[in-house]
């Protein structure tokens, strides 16, 4: 068995309507046809890379470097878990948790993006509350950090949503523009005071703990 050698490939978070699940070679190639078909309006840019912009011949292999090489490096240290986010089977987006010096600083940040035919349908929201519920829940967060740029207003309501504040900008290179990026924090509490009603269902996670310096 994989997850034997590798324990994030059994580790599966589950809610009301989506089951999130580590990468996996299959899942990605479907993430991959996910993008082909549209993230967001070629006039906007949510993303400070912008690796939407890369010609379709090439979007596939810079995908697949990416994700391969980020979970390649997963150490105590520095970890990423792109969990590919599926609706009744089907990739249909991802959502990152990362975490730098966990065992010491005890913070997380996330990241994540939904195919176009699935946004505003509330799954955003739902596969962020998931590893946010992993990350406070069982991983023994103390903080969680995430940002959008200041014209992503539907990013900005997510995160508000979750009890998200603002916690200062930055300015970043955007298509070779500066852009205004908002930086977000949520603390314990306050992602204790709006948390969803459920409760992420989480198995095979007791493997993955040591590798995430979560012991």
């Amino acid at each position: 068995m994989i997850a034997e050698h590798w324990p994030p490939h059994g580790l599966r978070l589950r809610t009301p309507r989506l089951e999130l699940r580590p990468d996996d070679d299959p899942g990605l190639g479907e993430l991959v046809e996910a993008a082909r078909a549209g993230v967001h309006p070629a006039d906007q840019m949510p993303f400070a890379v912008p690796w939407t912009d890369a010609a379709p011949e090439h979007l596939g292999g810079g995908m697949l470097r990416y994700f391969w090489s980020e979970r390649a490096a997963v150490a105590p240290e520095r970890w990423s878990l792109n969990f590919l986010t599926r609706l009744d089977g089907r990739v249909i987006g991802t959502q990152g948790l990362m975490g730098v010096d966990f065992a010491v600083t005890r913070e997380v940040s996330t990241g994540s993006w939904l195919g176009g035919r699935y946004q505003k349908q509330g799954f955003g929201t739902e596969m962020r509350a998931a590893v946010l519920g992993l990350a406070f829940d069982h991983l023994g967060a103390r903080l969680a950090r995430s940002g959008a740029f200041v014209d992503n207003a539907r990013s900005l309501a997510l995160s508000r949503r979750l009890g998200y504040v603002d916690d200062g900008t930055e300015t970043l290179a955007r298509r070779g523009c500066p852009a205004t990026q908002r930086r977000l924090l949520l603390t314990e509490a306050d992602y204790r005071a709006h948390r969803p009603e459920w409760r992420v269902e989480v198995t095979g996670l007791e493997p993955c703990l040591p590798m995430l310096g979560a012991v």
